[in-house]
């Protein structure tokens, strides 16, 4: 794994002050995290006692694994995975909201003639990870009178846009439509697609910060200052988007500009107003994964979550 920058110092305030905590990426920068990297250049992190690092994972499967096991202090993941590791075992808890409605889509292109998800009938259907995208597939189908049998699954890997742009298929599942649709306007294709959940699909937290159990019991109230912290960048950004956009970017000054800017200027409605899990929200996701067969057991929402938000500073 490596450092993506370091951390912000605050003035008056000596790094052995401080405790310190690493916080992986879910995977590469992207705009979902411009209220982590504004936390942290902003000095929110450091005037609650702490000092973060950021650390993007060399492969996705990573950050939940690494959080569970105590190997990083938290961790950028999803809603539908910590469901999924909880209910086989794996010790790790949502701790904080970084986007709270899905950005996942089934998505095509306008050439391809579909309209409505039931034009999907008979057509190649991109995916790139098993299980979780196939239940969110399938209850699509279910919704519009289909079946899974009646699309045929291409495993794309993480080739979403360009398997859709080549031809190789007529449409995915599992791209965001803040960043992959930008992608597919960026090369002069049409993008169209369906809000799963207008399709069966119940909604859920696109991106929590998750720890493992065991660090939260050693750390509670570093975890619960980072939770303080994000909420504050959130409301921040949302205050002043270009000022956050820019310290985001200057942590990355290889990034593609205006591919980025557009796809923050898409994720900026999406980002979390609140701390507090809805314990119903994660009910009714992890019963959806059950009923599709991605998880094997039911687990009680509080061990899939724990709030630690609390009002003041």
């Amino acid at each position: 794994q490596a450092a993506a920058g370091q951390p912000a110092g605050s003035p008056g305030s000596p790094p052995a002050a401080r405790s310190r905590l690493q916080l992986m990426l879910d995977w590469f920068p992207n705009p979902d995290h411009v209220p982590l990297y504004y936390a942290r250049a902003a000095g929110l992190f450091a005037r609650r006692g702490l000092e973060v690092e950021i650390l993007v994972p060399a492969d996705p499967n990573d950050p939940l694994k690494l959080a569970a096991a105590g190997r990083v202090d938290a961790a950028v993941s999803y809603q539908p995975s910590v469901s999924q590791a909880r209910a086989e075992g794996v010790p790790v808890k949502a701790v904080g909201i970084l986007i709270e409605h899905p950005l996942n889509t089934i998505m095509t292109v306008e050439s391809r003639g579909i309209r409505r998800p039931r034009d999907l009938a008979g057509r190649r259907v991109g995916y790139s990870v098993a299980g979780f995208e196939e239940a969110l597939l399938g209850a699509v189908l279910r919704h519009e009178g289909l079946r899974l049998q009646d699309v045929q699954l291409v495993n794309v890997n993480f080739n979403l846009t360009p398997a859709l742009l080549s031809g190789q298929v007529d449409a995915v599942v599992g791209a965001y439509k803040n960043y992959e649709s930008v992608v597919l306007e960026r090369e002069g294709a049409r993008p169209v697609w369906f809000e799963l959940t207008r399709y069966g699909v119940p909604d859920y937290y696109e991106l929590v910060l998750v720890a493992g159990d065991g660090v939260l019991a050693r750390r509670r109230p570093e975890l619960t200052a980072l939770v303080q912290a994000l909420q504050e960048a959130i409301e921040e950004t949302r205050r002043n988007p270009d000022r956050a956009f820019e310290v985001f970017l200057q942590a990355h000054p290889d990034l593609d500009r205006a591919l980025n800017q557009e796809a923050f200027r898409r994720t900026l409605p999406e980002f979390a107003r609140s701390q507090v899990h809805a314990a119903e929200k994660w009910q009714r996701m992890h019963q959806f994964l059950r009923e599709g067969g991605v998880v094997s057991r039911d687990v009680p929402a509080g061990q899939l979550f724990e709030n630690l938000w609390k009002p003041g500073p």
